[in-house]
């Protein structure tokens, strides 16, 4: 064992740096856009967020028994290339971007297999999740959000019986004290796709570090007390099997909810920002656009998303409690002594 582990991480040392020689370039741009693009900012963050997980569970990747699949490995390796080759060739950087977590993953299931891959699911997703969309596709994505940003300020206005008029995500209104109208532009700043994808990574990491981790269960069936603690449980009920089921399962659509939810919670939080803000400006002028409460609404609304999120979290971790005492209702009722290793986790 002290000589597989050394050569595990010499193996995944020398892939890391033909990695980083092949896509110097392409992490470099990446890295530059980070810094620069506010709506990719946190980007930053996640090579560092990627490493910590992987240390974190580096004792369930060294544990795990691999079974390496050669063919859909060299496969996937040849197509990453060739993507490169080709986002080079086009001068298409996310092409290029898009390679590289193929390559990652083509790799891992080159050396270790498809078991190993299910365990960097959420730092491989963590990646695809920083990495810039085409601008062509930002902008569909930006500009539907900013008509629908004006129509709910327009609505919120309405509904205060504030004279307002819309022409696409050019906002009319007449101050208080004004004497000519004043116009509000929902930019492309303000279409929320910024919250919409810091949000979504905060989703997959939230969903990750908060899992919750599944009772399991020893019989009492041997003969001393020792053996007991040892002896793991066959259940026959099909209650039982099938609430057990629910329960292992239950992580994954826990995770893909959270994710979903953040998509809705984002768009719903920033339509409410501007609203505020269009009824704001006409009883304080339309420089309350501007300036510090222009920032400090942003932090303030993305902090509230935040919490929104960790309320779906909260509901879904409830009927993961619900599952719990079913589990241990029925293991009564079977007569089965019950020891929980790893109980459910609350928020």
């Amino acid at each position: 064992m002290s000589v597989a582990i050394p050569r595990k991480l010499y193996q995944s040392a020398a892939i890391a740096i033909a990695l980083v020689l092949v896509y110097f370039t392409v992490l470099l741009k990446l890295g530059d856009d980070w810094w620069n693009d506010e709506n990719y900012s946190h980007g930053l963050l996640i090579p560092f967020i990627i490493a910590y997980i992987l240390w974190h569970e580096r004792e369930r990747f060294l544990g795990t028994r691999t079974r390496p699949s050669a063919f859909w490995g060299a496969t996937g390796v040849a197509l990453s290339l060739l993507a490169l080759w080709a986002g080079v060739a086009g001068a298409e950087l996310f092409v290029q971007r898009i390679s590289l977590a193929l390559m990652v993953t083509s790799i891992v299931i080159y050396f270790w297999g498809f078991r190993l891959l299910r365990l960097v699911a959420v730092p491989l997703s963590l990646l695809v999740l920083s990495i810039p969309i085409p601008q062509i596709v930002f902008n569909r994505i930006a500009f539907p959000l900013q008509l629908f940003a004006s129509r709910c300020a327009v609505g919120a206005m309405s509904f205060f019986n504030i004279p307002v008029l819309r022409q696409g995500n050019i906002i009319e209104l007449m101050p208080l004290g004004s004497s000519e109208p004043k116009r509000l532009a929902v930019v492309e700043a303000c279409s929320g796709i910024r919250s919409l994808m810091t949000l979504v990574t905060l989703a997959v990491l939230y969903a990750y570090f908060t899992k919750p981790k599944v009772a399991q269960t020893s019989v009492c069936d041997a003969p001393t007390r020792a053996e007991k603690s040892q002896t793991e449980v066959c259940a026959t009920d099909d209650k039982l099997k099938s609430v057990g089921h629910f329960l292992k399962s239950f992580t994954f659509w826990r995770s893909l909810i959270l994710v979903l939810a953040a998509v809705p919670i984002a768009i719903l939080t920033n339509a409410l920002r501007v609203s505020g803000t269009g009824v704001l400006a006409h009883y304080y002028g339309t420089r309350i656009a501007d300036g510090f409460f222009h920032t400090f609404s942003g932090w303030a609304i993305y902090i509230a998303a935040a919490v929104l999120l960790f309320a779906t979290g909260w509901v879904l971790d409830g009927f993961a409690r619900l599952g719990k005492r079913d589990v241990d209702r029925i293991y009564k009722l079977n007569k089965i002594p019950i020891h929980h290793v790893n109980p459910v986790n609350p928020v």
